[in-house]
């Protein structure tokens, strides 16, 4: 959902390969393994630099979790009319990364995502829906743990309580006479930064069902997507001694209303536009938005505590999110798994 919005989409396909030594008895992503063959170039062409690459511009491969934090606008957009600016967007995640002796890697991270208020840049517990006229409570996003698994082929992730299956990076993916595709992605070296792209476009059964969640349910399917463009700077890219480099980002989001803006019965049939920007923190945690950093601060001190589990943990989307932390509007209606 979140800066970790792209770490977010890496969703487990396997957990194949985790805690796996080197050889010489290296673990598994230590700093002195890639320090090892720090001399050797990377070749975009082979999975295994495609992954590494990823993995270190994305999370990095310290020896200690690093934060990354985003921050942007949300809009309204309904058919014709002009793009409508709702609230900011903003949070951060806890981030590492590690390589595994076969080439692939595992990610673990936590996530945090909360709303502001436009003008004042406070966080919001409530917000005046301007559709219903109603005043609704929000819904923060804490997820304790998003631990997944990179492997040599492109991940394709299962979604909501039927496992709809998404084949990330889809436009960019070269899907061989079976449907699987390596994990390569588009690098272009520009001046002395990379740029590459990471997208996902998901389409699934709602978790927040019409039947259980009237006014919180914008249908039976939904279809969120996100759409990432990542800057490192080459040096630290290409040297296998620096793990953990700068990174800056831009990303667009798109789909349904929140379920927490209740806007399951209004009639507004329109879609949520986000504008964001993320990086790697290289400084202190004054670099998270104040408001946000205070909120957790208070409320969930423990998601500034790093990540201490490689254990497959499922990325909780949004409407499942929802869907587990608020209950049905319906009485006695019973939530039905896969």
């Amino acid at each position: 959902m979140l800066f970790t919005s792209a770490m977010a989409s890496i969703q487990r396909r396997s957990f194949l390969g985790a805690g796996l030594g080197l050889a010489g008895g290296l673990a598994a992503g230590s700093p002195a393994a890639f320090a090892a063959s720090a001399s050797t170039p990377l070749d975009f062409s082979t999975a295994r630099d495609n992954v590494y690459g990823f993995v270190k511009s994305y999370t990095s491969l310290s020896e200690k979790p690093v934060f990354g934090a985003f921050e942007g606008v949300q809009y309204a957009v309904i058919g014709k009319e002009r793009a409508r600016p709702l609230f900011r967007f903003a949070g951060f995640g806890h981030l590492q990364g590690r390589i595994n002796a076969d080439g692939t890697a595992d990610i673990r991270s936590k996530e945090v995502g909360l709303f502001l208020d436009l003008k004042s840049g406070e966080v919001i517990d409530t917000w005046e829906n301007p559709w219903t006229g109603e005043t609704v409570k929000v819904l923060p996003f804490y997820n304790e743990a998003s631990n997944g698994h990179i492997p040599l082929e492109m991940p394709t992730f299962a979604m909501g309580t039927k496992k709809e299956s998404t084949l990330m990076n889809e436009a960019d993916a070269k899907q061989n006479a079976s449907g699987a595709a390596p994990f390569i992605i588009p690098w272009r070296r520009i001046g002395d930064q990379y740029l590459f792209e990471w997208d996902y476009a998901h389409e699934y059964t709602n978790p927040v069902t019409p039947e259980g969640w009237p006014k919180a349910s914008t249908g039976p399917r939904i279809n969120p997507s996100e759409h990432f463009v990542f800057y490192v700077p080459a040096a630290a890219l290409e040297d296998r001694a620096v793990l953990n480099p700068p990174l800056y980002s831009g990303f667009m989001r798109q789909g349904p209303w929140w379920p927490w803006m209740l806007m399951g019965q209004s009639g507004v049939d329109g879609v949520l536009l986000g504008r964001m920007h993320s990086h790697r923190i290289t400084g202190g945690l004054d670099e998270i938005n104040p408001a946000v950093l205070a909120r957790v601060r208070r409320d969930r001190p423990d998601l500034l505590e790093p990540p201490n589990s490689w254990t497959p943990a499922p990325i909780k989307d949004t409407w499942s999110y929802y869907a587990s932390h608020v209950p049905p509007e319906t009485p006695g209606y019973v939530i039905t798994k896969g």
